[in-house]
């Protein structure tokens, strides 16, 4: 990371950072994902393989099995959808942000098929970690196809991370997957910067930035990938407990008695 890109971090709480993986990488983690959804792999152990809410309440009939499904999470022990959480030119960059001893705290890959709402407002993710320093936490998010506001990019509202960590519940939205919770008093907010990017691009955010998702109105998936990270070295909060998960797993770097 340049200085120039350490202070654009440090102002407004995310970095693009273009084409940090090639076709070639994407198309292992995208067969991955066809192969779990079709059956032809059977999902690792404490993966969850969640439905569309549109799809689970019977709105929509999908047409095939991956425009039923939302999201991969927690594919921690499946080996090659983990390959992008532990490949070293993503740790890194995560290296820069939280310091050379780093956890892996949370995965996903993220599919938004055509015709579902599939939004999720604007939130904050520290709001699951019970752990801080928040500024030793990071996030990486990953197209793995083009990204654009027509099939639902991610959206960002720049210099959120400088605020607090403010009250969440559920939008009064239709089709509102009940998970996804979003910044109370928020809405869309005037701020808000559409994130287009291609295939490959990933972009790194802070836990307090405020971020989400639009509907995709396009006729094809958008997909991505994402994992987020931690310092070995923070600590848990007073009464924050564990979020009910299992141990974080050190990626690189040592261990901390007392840490994550």
């Amino acid at each position: 990371m340049t200085p120039e890109q350490a202070q654009f971090y440090q102002k407004q709480g995310y970095l693009v950072v273009p084409r940090l993986f090639g076709q070639d990488e994407l198309a292992v983690w995208l067969e991955r994902f066809e192969a779990i959804v079709n059956g032809e792999v059977e999902p690792a152990e404490h993966m969850l393989v969640m439905r569309d809410v549109m799809v689970a309440k019977g709105v929509i009939n999908p047409k095939s099995p991956a425009e039923a499904i939302a999201k991969l999470q927690d594919f921690e022990n499946d080996p090659v959808l983990y390959s992008y959480a532990l490949h070293d030119r993503l740790l890194d960059w995560v290296e820069d942000f939280v310091g050379p001893d780093i956890k892996s705290i949370h995965t996903m890959l993220i599919n938004k098929p055509p015709n579902v709402d599939g939004r999720h407002p604007l939130h904050q993710d520290l709001l699951y970690f019970p752990f801080r320093p928040a500024n030793k936490i990071v996030a990486i998010w990953t197209a793995l196809q083009r990204i654009t506001k027509e099939n639902g990019c991610l959206v960002v509202v720049p210099g959120s991370h400088r605020g607090e960590l403010l009250k969440h519940e559920n939008p009064d939205w239709e089709h509102l997957n009940l998970a996804y919770f979003g910044a109370a008093g928020v809405g869309r907010h005037p701020d808000r910067l559409h994130l287009e990017m291609q295939p490959g691009d990933s972009v790194f955010f802070h836990p307090l930035l405020l971020h989400g998702s639009g509907r995709n109105r396009s006729r094809s998936f958008r997909r991505a990938i994402s994992a987020h990270f931690a310092s070995a070295a923070c600590a848990y909060i007073e009464g924050g407990g564990t979020s009910g998960r299992r141990p974080y797993r050190c990626v690189r770097g040592r261990e901390y008695e007392g840490g994550i």
